[in-house]
């Protein structure tokens, strides 16, 4: 599977938003990401359906909705509704993980389980046939521009072999402190989507970072 960059749109500039937006668009990224924060999973609060659907005004690209949420399942209508292509909820924001991922699935979009950096990535263990992204925090959730865990690499590794035994293939993504300074170290260890805010927006030249990071 290729690698895949997926800029975090929390980082972009919204007084700006449709020039950052195009500025995606022209650049070799494939997917969007998007966090939606509700002030409680997570201690902050970003944006919902309305953004959503504003930002699938503006690009063809993949949307890629995470969702750090409380009770994620109220908005999986909502977000699909909104043009959201891919929804990722959180293990440990999800009781009933199973069904949640199949219902993302039942209503026609790709489903994603993210866990957080203090998380055991063995408790993926039992929806790695149903999952089809696997999230690998590597900051914990709730703000951009932290610094990355150094443990996410580790844990790569151990999916990349659990992934092995079930003989199942799904998007291995990482979001967090993601920048051209690791991005050749997470491919290597098995991510194959690298989620990156701050690095691609601050750069001088977006565009070419993002060229970079497909190419490390």
């Amino acid at each position: 599977m290729k690698q895949i960059i997926a800029p975090s749109i929390l980082a972009a500039d919204f007084s700006n938003l449709s020039a950052e937006m195009e500025m995606i668009n022209r650049s070799r990224a494939e997917w969007v990401h998007i966090d939606v924060m509700d002030g409680a999973f997570v201690p902050n609060i970003t944006f919902g359906a309305k953004v959503i659907k504003t930002i699938r005004g503006l690009t063809d690209k993949i949307l890629d909705v995470h969702m750090m949420v409380e009770k994620p399942e109220r908005y999986f209508d909502d977000f699909k509704n909104a043009g959201a292509d891919i929804i990722t909820v959180h293990l440990e924001a999800s009781p009933n993980l199973h069904r949640s991922l199949q219902n993302i699935k039942d209503i026609g979009l790709k489903a994603g389980v993210a866990i957080n950096p203090h998380s055991n990535v063995m408790l993926l263990e039992d929806v790695l046939n149903i999952a089809d992204l696997i999230l690998i925090m590597s900051v914990n959730p709730g703000f951009g521009g932290q610094s990355f865990i150094e443990r996410t690499y580790e844990k790569l590794r151990i999916l990349k072999k659990m992934l092995k035994e079930q003989d199942v293939d799904p998007y291995v993504e990482v979001d967090g402190g993601v920048g051209l300074e690791n991005a050749a170290k997470l491919l290597e260890a098995g991510a194959n989507v690298l989620v990156s805010g701050s690095a691609v927006f601050k750069a001088k030249s977006p565009i070419k970072y993002i060229d970079k990071m497909v190419n490390a």
